[in-house]
């Protein structure tokens, strides 16, 4: 199915994955609105994109502003969420997690995603999809991030139960590994090393691009018999230890 003539939403579009899906599906010939806190970034990044492209200033984390802005928007034939935390504790031992801050790491991808499903969905007609994402160490647990494996595993089983909870809009999930975005410039060079040294492990020995990534969603948008589904992109990470 084309996304020819079709409206766009892509929560966390100003940089990496989400930027890559709006890029896209602007190329398939939809319209794209591109949200996130940054009223500043998404301006600029919809300037980038050109024509078709158009800014939304949205945090998920505020549901009374979340369920304004969908009540005004308008009507979307798709809404991709690819919103992260990014304030998260540092890996370690659980012995020194601090739980107080360990609580609001789901604000965003989990309760964030809930937000957006609860006052979103009346915008998407029969057919149209809401694409969450999750990640691969649901699968691939790592020492030291167990709070990190419990989290992505939820978004998974959140797209399930959302996916009959609002059918026929279709909900499916997407769990990208290790995927080289503009994030990684913040990584310190160690933890940059160290992710390149994983990488090289994989069944296809590099990080991903978000245009691979970005590959899946517009996929998921467009297959109309798609739902419930949890598509992986991870260059075969999980098929290498």
């Amino acid at each position: 199915m084309s996304l020819q003539g079709q409206r766009v939403l892509v929560i966390g579009g100003d940089s990496g994955i989400g930027k890559a899906i709006a890029a896209g599906a602007l190329r398939e010939g939809a319209s794209v609105v591109v949200a996130s806190t940054s009223a500043e970034k998404v301006a600029a990044t919809a300037a980038e994109l050109g024509a078709g492209a158009a800014a939304a200033t949205l945090d998920v984390t505020n549901e009374a502003g979340v369920a304004d802005y969908f009540a005004g928007a308008g009507g979307f034939d798709h809404i991709a969420f690819t919103a992260g935390d990014w304030a998260m504790p540092p890996p370690g031992p659980l012995t020194e997690l601090d739980l107080g801050r360990a609580a609001s790491m789901l604000n965003v991808r989990f309760w964030g995603a809930i937000a957006v499903a609860k006052h979103g969905a009346a915008s998407l007609p029969p057919g149209g999809s809401f694409t969450i994402t999750g990640g691969m160490l649901a699968h691939q647990p790592m020492k030291g991030r167990p709070l990190w494996t419990a989290g992505a595993g939820a978004i998974e089983f959140l797209a399930r139960g959302l996916a009959v909870d609002l059918a026929p809009i279709r909900v499916n999930c997407v769990c990208p590994g290790l995927i080289e975005t503009e994030q990684w410039a913040h990584f310190p060079p160690p933890y940059r090393a160290a992710l390149l040294e994983m990488a090289s492990h994989q069944l296809l020995p590099r990080p991903g691009t978000p245009a691979e990534a970005a590959q899946a969603y517009l996929y998921l948008m467009g297959n109309a018999f798609a739902t419930g589904q949890v598509l992986y992109v991870e260059g075969g990470g999980a098929l290498s230890r």
